[in-house]
């Protein structure tokens, strides 16, 4: 039985994925939909006119202060 991109991940050719494959299938599947939500917080960041690189220096309240000011909430990242 193929996976959800068929037989891309089926290693051994053998028709079948394994659980290994299927582990594998739904890493990729997972790192695809987090790079998707990190390139929507990525333009929210350069939309709002913050310097990426300046918010990974600062500690974390003057982080908060800063996305609080251009209006984002400083919950939703990650740094």
């Amino acid at each position: 039985m193929a996976g959800i991109f068929g037989n891309m991940f089926d290693f051994n050719c053998d028709g079948e994925l394994n659980s290994l494959e299927r582990a594998t299938e739904f890493a990729f599947l997972n790192d695809m939909l987090n790079e998707e939500e990190a390139e929507e917080q990525m333009t929210e960041l350069e939309l709002s006119g913050i310097d990426l690189e300046e918010l990974e220096f600062m500690d974390l309240d003057e982080r908060r202060e800063a996305l609080e000011e251009v209006g984002l909430d400083p919950d939703e990242y990650d740094f």
